[in-house]
């Protein structure tokens, strides 16, 4: 229980929607990277469970808190009861769908003192980013790749257009820079569920067409170079149980 009360106090727009980004990694960690674990441990023997995202990334399943009422807005109740009743990705999907309302209901919490045009921002900075649904029931392609190899195109320089036309995406550096950024802004790790930064390094799985930071799936730079086809590790071992 003691992580249960791992908490911030976040006051403006940026500290809010930075505590927001990082509790949603963690789920969207809980709910990918370690689903196999996460699914253990929604045991339906057990009491009431809840799926916790923490300020530092981390995730946490446990009993709600016992103060009436408690600090933060709470998750939902007994997500581990539905497990085995359901389609384990259906199952997921559903704990998904609360995940987000939980997070929600948290930032706009803490942004109950913001004044009507700062909860507009909150709004939609957090509305910018694909939800946790999405990434579960990976019902929202991914506009645009970060590259493996340059951090700032995608990975074969092409994008298709709404009109599914392929087009080079290939700019100057000076030109297209930022824009990239943007274009990147609704990536996230496949592994921790980071958004992108072109200062880092990321890898994207030719099976599954996920993009990883390249320190999540220990692969570098050098060693991406060699690599003709590359699987990411959810891939791997699904193509070793085949």
């Amino acid at each position: 229980m003691e992580m249960a009360s791992i908490t911030s106090n976040p006051r403006t727009v940026e500290e809010i929607f930075k505590d927001y980004s990082a509790r949603r990694a963690g789920i969207v960690r809980a709910l990918t990277y370690d689903v196999d674990e996460f699914y253990a441990l929604c045991d339906p023997e057990k009491e009431n469970l809840c799926l916790y995202g923490h300020p530092n990334e981390s995730w946490e399943v446990t009993l709600p808190a016992e103060e009436v009422p408690p600090e933060l807005p709470e998750p939902a109740l007994g997500i581990n009861f539905a497990r085995d009743g359901m389609n384990r990705k259906d199952w997921l999907s559903l704990v998904a769908v609360h995940s987000d309302s939980w997070l929600l209901s948290v930032a706009f919490y803490f942004g109950a003192r913001l004044n009507r045009n700062e909860r507009k921002r909150l709004f939609s900075m957090i509305n910018d980013l694909p939800t946790i649904f999405e990434v579960v029931s990976e019902r929202k392609p991914m506009k645009d790749k970060p590259s493996a190899d340059s951090g700032s195109k995608s990975r074969l320089g092409t994008k298709r257009s709404s009109d599914g036309q392929v087009k080079n995406s290939s700019k100057p550096a000076d030109e297209g820079y930022v824009e990239d950024e943007d274009e990147h802004s609704e990536t996230l790790c496949g592994s921790c569920g980071g958004n992108y930064n072109a200062d880092e390094f990321w890898i994207g799985c030719d099976i599954c067409e996920r993009w990883f930071h390249g320190k999540c799936v220990k692969i570098t730079p050098a060693k991406a170079e060699s690599i003709k086809q590359y699987k990411c590790p959810s891939c791997s071992l699904k193509r070793g149980r085949q």
